[in-house]
């Protein structure tokens, strides 16, 4: 996740402080990502220091609200218009456990993948539980809830099965 690009992204509408960008972040993503005000301010220096963003305003209290610069604008457009780097993958802690598992002596990994697979079908069935609950044509933070629990139902899915995949190929060895 970009929180980078994401900040770039809500910036472009206008200026904001960074309590109203952390607000807009979390609302846009369905609150299924908090973010910590901490990583915002973090963001937003690095932003200024690459020339991506600066202050709009000071206020006599010390809060600061920021902008794009040119060059901000110009990296959020680059950023709409670039599919999403699927070739380098982020690290996948399940997929590294299951890995170490598998290669480590004394570990029984059709154990650790029992437990993976129980944890993973009990967080499917949270997902699905709370879409059903959603009102029946969302809208604004409705909406975008609904597409990122369609999303993490999709992931789930797949880890599930890949999960009884490694099973499998374990029990045929």
């Amino acid at each position: 996740m970009s929180v980078r690009q994401s900040l770039l992204a809500i910036l472009a509408e206008g200026e904001q402080y960074g309590y109203q960008l952390r607000h807009e972040f979390e609302v846009r993503t369905g609150r299924t990502w908090p973010i910590n005000i901490g990583q915002v301010y973090t963001t937003l220096n690095r932003l200024v220091r690459d020339g991506l963003v600066e202050e709009a305003k000071r206020q006599d209290d010390g809060s600061v609200t920021y902008r794009l610069t040119y060059a901000g604008r110009e990296e959020v457009d680059k950023w709409w218009g670039t599919a999403v780097d699927r070739a380098s993958p982020g690290r996948d802690e399940v997929a590294i456990k299951i890995a170490l598992a598998v290669a480590a002596p004394g570990v029984d990994a059709l154990a650790v993948i029992a437990h993976q697979r129980s944890e993973t079908l009990r967080v499917l069935q949270l997902y699905t539980k709370e879409k059903r609950s959603l009102p029946g044509s969302p809208e604004g933070e409705g909406l975008s809830r609904l597409l990122v629990l369609d999303h993490l139902i999709f992931v789930t899915e797949a880890e599930a099965r890949w999960l009884e995949l490694v099973e499998q190929r374990l029990r045929a060895r």
